[in-house]
């Protein structure tokens, strides 16, 4: 039985990757070898080094979603939205914050360069989880499409809380805040908002840049799959020099990835359910790497929650080769014995998550929270713009 505060762990805020590196691949890397229990100080460009011909690299080739929305009341005041999914065409789940009390019937609007006319939301009811609204939304389009419209890819709260402990300008910091009011509000002039709209506006397209993979594809994520924003085409091309294979998966990363346990056992946290496909292509390279008795890498908690998942088949030579698709809400903590992760590329964790959780499983949480204060030490850079770390067999 894991106790949720075995998850808790001490971090300097200045710590907390605001921006990422550049270019992607000079972040550090922390190498663990298993095998001789002992760390390497590292740079992600070294990967294809560290790795040894036929290995397979397998990652998630989800897409983070313009999420994100900014919506107004007929007032003129700012309520800030997460979407959530599509129930139906016109028929949206998203989470809501606003100062005032929301209702049903409240209608909200939202307006971008890209549309002549506004988005206009309309509350329907509220849905079972805490913030979260029913709405309707007056086009029929996928939401894909609209949101590629309207919205902003939404950054993890982290992100911007430390953006804003290190920012120079408080009305800066105002705009910037996820359920921040209005301009007017604030008591910006003129000329600072303007300044401020296009420095703003800036930061989201090089975020929207920054918090993609360079192999994302599949649109449907909430979040990043953190782990894979380290590759450039640089570490690809020397991955293929020496011969180092890779495959992708897809998983659709969820509000979920937000939500630290706060239950006081890790078994009692309610894992949200997370969309996943494993190609056919996948499927047959991972048995021909089996068959091979070859080694494989997987990039991040997201791939490796995607393949234990499906374990069973992915081994079971009497299921035809296929494509296999579903849902997730595996829960991987110490103790759980993993079938197809022979290593591990990730980031550094949140205190109190799951997929710290899921990474103890496969160090042992005690020796990864000495591995942790060897990477506090030493200055690396946490969370999702952050640092690496590799799990090796």
């Amino acid at each position: 039985m894991l106790y949720t505060d075995e998850l808790d762990y001490e971090l300097p805020p200045e710590l907390i990757a605001r921006y990422p590196s550049q270019p992607r691949d000079r972040s550090r890397l922390l190498v663990y070898h298993r095998g001789a229990d002992s760390v390497d100080h590292r740079f992600f460009s070294d990967l294809p080094e560290l790795l040894n011909p036929g290995d397979l690299l397998i990652a998630n080739d989800t897409r983070v979603i313009p999420a994100k929305l900014s919506l107004f009341k007929a007032t003129g005041g700012m309520v800030t939205g997460l979407f959530i999914a599509e129930l139906l065409p016109g028929t949206w789940r998203v989470m809501l914050r606003t100062r005032g009390r929301a209702t049903p019937g409240l209608q909200l609007q939202t307006l971008s360069a890209k549309t002549s006319e506004p988005l206009v939301m309309k509350l329907v009811e509220r849905a079972s989880e805490k913030g979260q609204w029913i709405v309707t939304v007056n086009d029929p389009r996928p939401a894909v499409e609209v949101l590629a419209d309207i919205g902003e890819v939404p950054l993890p709260p982290y992100i911007i809380q430390a953006r804003e402990l290190n920012a120079p300008s408080t009305t800066f910091n105002q705009i910037s805040e996820c359920g921040s009011g209005s301009l007017e509000e604030i008591g910006a002039d003129q000329d600072s908002t303007v300044n401020l709209s296009v420095a703003a506006a800036n930061a989201n397209i090089r975020d929207a840049e920054s918090y993609q993979t360079i192999y994302a594809r599949e649109a449907g994520a909430l979040a990043a799959p953190t782990a894979g924003l380290h590759f450039t085409p640089e570490v690809f091309a020397r991955l293929a020099e020496r011969q180092i294979n890779h495959a992708w998966v897809t998983l659709h990363v969820g509000l979920g990835t937000f939500l630290p346990v706060t239950t006081p056992i890790v078994d009692q946290h309610p894992m949200h359910l997370e969309s996943y496909r494993i190609p056919c292509a996948t499927v047959q390279r991972i048995r021909q790497q089996r068959a091979a008795g070859g080694r494989m890498v997987l990039v991040g908690t997201t791939t490796v929650r995607t393949l234990e998942t499906m374990a069973s088949s992915l081994v079971d030579l009497s299921v035809p080769a296929q494509d296999l698709s579903g849902a997730t809400n595996l829960l991987i903590q110490p103790g759980y014995h993993f079938q197809l992760t022979d290593a591990l590329i990730t980031n550094f964790h949140l205190p109190r998550s799951t997929l710290l959780a899921l990474v103890g499983a496969l160090t042992g949480l005690d020796r990864l929270k000495s591995i942790y204060r060897q990477a506090i030490q030493h200055r690396y850079r946490f969370y999702s713009f952050g640092d690496a770390m590799m799990i090796l067999s």
